[in-house]
């Protein structure tokens, strides 16, 4: 497998201009409220719903669940050893997903990886369900992703989980694993828990060898944890020793 090192460079003094000459004819705005000069202004960026890891559920995420939690069942255990999710998916932090996946706005990828950054540092100090910490740098062998489907590809001409995971992967100096593909499938935004889960099911395969590795599995928001579950199966089916995973929000 060619895992891809992290690497940072210099922007050309062409970029620099193109860059100025956007800003001229398309001014940066606040994705929360529309202000002008910022990609999150100071008030949005205080307002913003970040989860208490602390209190977290250390199998999904889900806020509030670390001693009960109701979104993930002890009858259906899920495959990930730990999931940390970043931000509650509302206001600001449901405009940044959107934004990127649809309206293009590519600059929102970095404001995205380095909230999951942060928020794995802050899991790192908290016990998964096996006791050990459910986040270790040195611990994830490569990061991730849960791929786009094909359509959304060929329809945004990026995968926006794509981007993230490189800037996380420079962010956290942990290696990029392009290791998953997916077929198309229904979209997930417009389905309950038990279609998500029927959508998702064999949609993913694992095109790189991931035997014996301890992955990062990465992606935007975690409804249901279907997706993120399915991947997580395959990956583990094809000899990943383990698969913990983290999101930019999580609906709640």
């Amino acid at each position: 497998m060619r895992l891809e090192v992290p690497s940072t460079s210099k922007e050309s003094h062409a970029s620099r201009l193109l860059e100025a000459a956007l800003e001229l004819a398309f001014p940066t705005r606040c994705v929360g409220c529309d202000r002008p000069g910022t990609l999150l202004c100071d008030d949005c960026r205080e307002g913003l719903a970040w989860i208490a890891q602390r209190w977290a559920c250390p199998v999904c995420g889900a806020p509030y669940g670390w001693l009960v939690c109701t979104e993930c069942g002890r009858d259906d255990p899920w495959e990930m050893r730990a999931t940390t999710s970043a931000l509650v998916f509302e206001g600001a932090a449901r405009a940044t997903v959107t934004l990127l996946k649809d309206a293009h706005e590519l600059r929102l990828a970095p404001v995205m990886a380095a909230a999951i950054a942060c928020a794995l540092d802050e899991a790192s100090a908290w016990p998964a369900r096996d006791g050990a910490a459910r986040h270790s740098d040195v611990d994830v062998d490569a990061i991730c992703f849960v791929p786009a489907t094909p359509a959304a590809y060929a329809r945004r001409g990026f995968d926006h989980m794509e981007l993230v995971s490189r800037e996380l992967s420079t962010l956290v100096s942990i290696p990029l694993a392009d290791v998953l593909a997916r077929v198309d499938a229904s979209d997930q935004r417009t389905l309950g828990r038990q279609g998500r889960a029927d959508n998702a099911r064999g949609t993913f395969r694992v095109v790189d060898d991931v035997g014996g590795m301890d992955l990062l599995l990465v992606d935007d928001v975690v409804t249901t944890g279907a997706s993120m579950r399915e991947a997580a199966r395959t990956l583990l089916g094809r000899g990943a020793s383990s698969v913990s995973a983290a999101s930019f929000a999580r609906v709640w």
